[in-house]
């Protein structure tokens, strides 16, 4: 195939092609250089000028800090979690095997427990907000958690896990991520940002509901130092409601989270999530300090399953020991 030839070629051609002799001048004529000269004006292409709402994106994208991993929160996942393995040990030095030593460290150790969970709690709701497979998350950790029921129910019958942190979380995930999905879905519809951003109110209502709901096991809900009602009788009747937080007389679980109060810790933790998102978070959280604890903190749900079996068979060892020594 003939390939086009350049303008300027094709004009200074039919110049010389219009001449009676058909010979070439020596050097084109002026008309011809000047043709030449606007065709490569033309061939070059103008550089489009940045728009104001360009430069404001460059800018505001040199600005955003550049956030990695937020190691602060697989540590203290990590501490949680070794917190949580030593109480479950006492607790089952105390209650299985009838250890003075571990029922004295249960006790000791008890009223710092809520406090351990509930950092374990809220740091899964700020993991819940930077995920976007909340309803699969949960749901596998559901058949976990229903995997250690029956395995529990086996085992220790008398210290069978009905509805423990696992079986809470679980529900948590999926709640949210159905919350996340129904969401998303009517920003789409009303044209408006898919993901909350984080204001301070739900965070002070959660604490309010928490205080609120504290004592449901109790039979009371109300505000510390303020007011107590009692709840009616009516709402303590089956397995149902004692997930929920009222649990009927005679329900026994040796590890027991229920919705309520524990849901607004989780709930507490996603709005926090909204800052982890945004990479507000001060810069030391995402700087690793403490690297077993971090190990711990990304490994928790592997440790947390399998920790119980370990302490047992480390109970049943110390006990055939004390029993050869005796």
């Amino acid at each position: 195939m003939e390939q086009t030839k350049p303008m300027e070629y094709r004009e200074y051609a039919e110049y010389t092609e219009s001449r009676p002799d058909g010979q070439p001048e020596p050097c084109p004529p002026e008309e011809v250089l000047e043709n030449r000269a606007e065709g490569k004006q033309g061939m070059q292409r103008e550089k489009p000028e940045k728009t104001e709402k360009q430069d404001t994106y460059s800018e505001q994208s040199k600005q955003e800090p550049q956030r990695g991993r937020i190691h602060l929160m697989d540590e203290l996942r990590g501490f949680a979690v070794f917190c949580m393995v030593f109480y479950h040990g006492f607790y089952s030095m105390a209650n299985l095997f009838d250890m003075p030593l571990g029922a004295f460290l249960f006790r000791f150790f008890m009223p710092a427990e809520p406090w351990f969970a509930g950092l374990f709690i809220c740091i899964a709701g700020i993991s819940s907000d930077l995920s976007r497979s909340n309803l699969i998350r949960g749901a596998k950790l559901l058949l976990v958690a229903l995997l250690v029921t029956g395995a529990t129910a086996l085992v220790t019958p008398q210290e069978m896990i009905v509805f423990g942190i696992l079986h809470f979380l679980s529900i948590c995930m999926m709640g949210f991520g159905l919350f996340q999905l129904l969401y998303g879905k009517a920003a789409c519809v009303l044209h408006k940002e898919p993901r909350l951003s984080f204001h301070i109110l739900p965070l002070i209502l959660c604490v309010l509901l928490y205080l609120l709901t504290m004592e449901l096991q109790k039979g009371y809900w109300g505000l510390p130092f303020l007011f107590r009602l009692p709840v009616p009788e009516a709402f303590y009747s089956n397995v149902f409601t004692a997930a929920l937080g009222f649990p009927y007389p005679g329900f026994s679980s040796s590890d027991y989270f229920p919705l309520l109060p524990w849901c607004f810790v989780f709930i507490g933790g996603t709005v926090l999530g909204r800052l982890a998102r945004a990479g507000r978070f001060p810069a030391f959280a995402y700087k690793k300090r403490i690297p077993f604890f971090s190990f711990l903190g990304r490994h928790a749900l592997i440790i947390y399953v399998f920790h119980q079996p370990v302490i047992l068979g480390i109970c049943y060892g110390a006990q055939a020991l004390a029993g050869l020594w005796a």
